[in-house]
């Protein structure tokens, strides 16, 4: 299996970005909703989708109202202080762990060859609702000494249980394909839509990185609305299946 790169603009390259912010479906919903407020908000254009057969065979209407095959949407963004950002997001990822295995592999080679060296998955932790952190967990030395430099708060002793999921193999198999991966992570009550913590996750990467974009307060109504139509009616309990580890948060 192998993945299909359907550019969606000319020329076919991803040109300039100061890095790349990647989410899936997960614990609150907290990294998916901050990329899609994060589009709504800023200039977005989409360059690429990418295809896999890995991915669950449901085909979706777009927002032309096109039937697409299951894909990944890979956009750029511009933010107020003209910093352009690569956002890389989907409804779904593969159920079989070896999947999701091949999948990360191969996105994290051919991202290498676009020239993307920077990569944050944005996820939800589950705490305590009297907790509201974010922090940043990165997979190589040499990018937690540049991240703690940045005075950015760098955890080395959380997710206590690991983390599972595509987005999870993404964060840490970047220093084997050169790319400086890490997991930006909000804590959440854990709930379907949890707003809140998307827009601290926002408020900090921007704070950390200077990055301009910080959601405007009417965003928490946007990401609602959002999150609302992506909820699934029946909510099956596919984590029990992919790993004996029953304490690891999915990602």
């Amino acid at each position: 299996m192998g993945l299909h790169i359907e550019w969606r603009k000319q020329p076919n390259i991803l040109g300039d970005h100061r890095m790349m912010l990647f989410a899936l479906p997960g614990v609150g919903n907290v990294g998916k909703a901050a990329l899609e407020g994060l589009t709504q908000v800023n200039q977005c254009t989409e360059l690429v989708r990418i295809h896999h057969t890995a991915l669950p065979p449901l085909a979706m209407l777009d927002e032309d109202g096109l039937l697409t095959p299951p894909h990944f949407s890979l956009s750029a963004i511009e933010s107020s202080t003209g910093v352009r950002i690569l956002t890389l997001t989907g409804t779904s990822q593969p159920l079989d762990p070896e999947h999701q295995g091949s999948l990360a592999q191969a996105l994290m080679a051919w991202l290498s060859e676009q020239g993307v060296n920077e990569l944050y998955v944005l996820a939800g932790l589950m705490d305590q609702p009297t907790r509201k952190e974010c922090f940043i967990v990165p997979s190589s030395t040499e990018h937690r000494m540049n991240l703690e430099q940045a005075s950015v708060d760098v955890r080395r002793d959380e997710p206590r249980s690991g983390a599972i999921g595509l987005t999870a193999l993404m964060a840490s198999i970047g220093p084997l394909h050169g790319i400086h991966s890490a997991c930006a992570i909000a804590t959440t009550v854990g709930s379907s839509g949890d707003v809140f913590a998307s827009q601290r996750l926002l408020e900090a990467l921007d704070g950390w990185f200077d990055l301009g974009i910080a959601l405007p307060a009417d965003a928490q109504a946007m990401l609602a609305e959002k999150l609302a139509s992506m909820a699934p009616e029946n909510r099956d309990d596919y984590v029990s299946e992919l790993t004996e580890t029953p304490d690891a948060f999915y990602m």
